[in-house]
């Protein structure tokens, strides 16, 4: 084989070659695409699994959200405050007639009468009614006192009624000055409370004449209490914890005690009670129209021994504990009228009768505090006008109140008496301490 045979062969089996090449080249990209179009691009089961896992959390949480909200409380509805002053001649069902049909009217008085007795309603006494959007009062609270009210909530066919007790802020005052004029006048002008100043007269009326004992420049101090309502924002004035009066030198220091035998007294340094255990006069400004003794009795005619002693009132006019002590009777009682009796010792009691009526804290077996009112003068009984007809019991028989030698009242002993005299220091800094911060 000569040299371009040889040549020619190569060319020819070079050529062959890349035919060859070219078409394993396409039929390899056919494959391809075919594999491609067959395989499954799954994940393997275990991620499945996981993914089924966290789609379960997710619809749960989910879940979760929706449970949440539908147990989210419902917005209160916003009601609409009504105040109502009561004024004179105002009764009860006269203020509420407007916002009620009878039934619901009657209804309201009869829950409310079960702890409060409306015929006690006060001129300026405040109600509360609360309008929803419909106009309905739907709700009403009447205070009852400075630190409890009474709530009702009005359904359609219900009353429900609570007590609610007012949170209560309690702070000391105290005032030092000297007496220009009189206790009266001056203490007004230093700013002393009306009730504070007149319980403070109260408790010195035992030991001094005001017209006389009291000289220019006499000193006056006194630490007293005063309590704030936060719902109403009001202000109320509660005991004196401290007074002294310094006359001549001397000073007349009254300390409050809570005493082992329940009451709030108030005494001097050495731990003699500061009171008389009687009243001779428990009423302000009466004339006393009636004597003790023989007389001719106003209605029978008869001569006929009266037991007490007779003060001229207007009805109405408060009347006040005569000491100490436990109420043994209240209610009606013959020709007497509405009358009440308490027990003060062993020995002693005080009957009041022809009341108009009684303070609402008055009850067969409540404790009293000498000057409490206990009730209203009145008419009632055999009576010929408005008057107290007032009487001291000494072992069970009436005496004149008039000549009564009155005898001192408690002295404290033992570790009654050193727990006063604890009780004294803590005061006396918290007096120094109101008074110069």
């Amino acid at each position: 084989m000569n040299v371009e045979s040889f040549s020619f062969f190569k060319i020819i089996f070079f050529f062959i070659l890349i035919i060859f090449g070219v078409n394993s080249f396409f039929q390899g990209l056919s494959d391809l695409n075919n594999f491609n179009q067959n395989i499954n691009f799954t994940k393997p089961m275990e991620t499945q699994e996981n993914d089924f896992v966290e789609e379960e959390k997710i619809k749960k949480i989910d879940s979760k959200k929706i449970d949440n909200n539908q147990s989210l409380p419902i917005k209160e509805e916003k009601l609409k405050e009504k105040l109502i002053i009561v004024k004179k001649n105002d009764t009860f069902s006269k203020i509420i007639n407007p916002y009620f049909d009878k039934q619901k009217e009657n209804l309201i008085i009869q829950n409310l009468n079960k702890k409060f007795n409306l015929k006690y309603l006060s001129i300026g006494q405040k109600i509360y009614l609360y309008e929803n959007n419909q106009k309905e009062i739907v709700k009403m609270i009447l205070p009852i006192s400075f630190n409890k009210d009474l709530v009702l909530h009005i359904k359609q066919n219900s009353i429900t009624l609570h007590e609610e007790n007012i949170e209560i802020e309690k702070d000391f005052k105290s005032l030092k000055f000297k007496i220009s004029s009189s206790l009266y006048q001056d203490g007004i002008k230093a700013g002393l409370p009306l009730a504070v100043l007149a319980e403070a007269i109260r408790l010195y009326s035992f030991d001094i004449d005001f017209q006389r004992d009291i000289k220019k420049d006499t000193i006056f101090e006194i630490l007293y209490e005063t309590l704030i309502n936060v719902k109403r924002n009001t202000i109320e004035y509660g005991d004196i914890e401290y007074i002294n009066l310094k006359i001549e030198n001397k000073d007349l220091e009254y300390f409050i005690f809570f005493t082992e035998d329940g009451y709030i007294d108030y005494f001097d340094r050495d731990g003699k009670n500061v009171k008389k255990s009687l009243l001779k006069t428990p009423i302000d400004g009466a004339r006393l129209s009636s004597n003790f003794g023989m007389r001719k009795h106003p209605i029978s005619g008869y001569n006929k021994l009266h037991k007490g002693v007779d003060f001229a009132a207007p009805i109405g006019t408060p009347v006040y504990a005569g000491g100490n002590g436990v109420v043994e009777f209240v209610g009606r009682n013959g020709g007497y009228g509405k009358y009440i009796r308490i027990r003060h010792n062993n020995e002693y009691k005080t009957a009041y009768a022809h009341l108009s009526g009684y303070n609402k804290k008055i009850y067969k077996g409540a404790r009293v505090n000498q000057g409490e009112i206990i009730g209203y003068v009145g008419n009632t009984g055999n009576s010929t006008g408005p008057h107290l007809h007032y009487e001291i019991i000494f072992q069970n028989k009436q005496i004149n109140p008039m000549k009564l030698k009155l005898p001192s009242g408690k002295i404290l002993e033992g570790s009654e008496l050193q727990k006063f005299k604890k009780n004294i220091k803590d005061i006396y800094a918290r007096h120094l301490y109101s008074l110069y911060e």
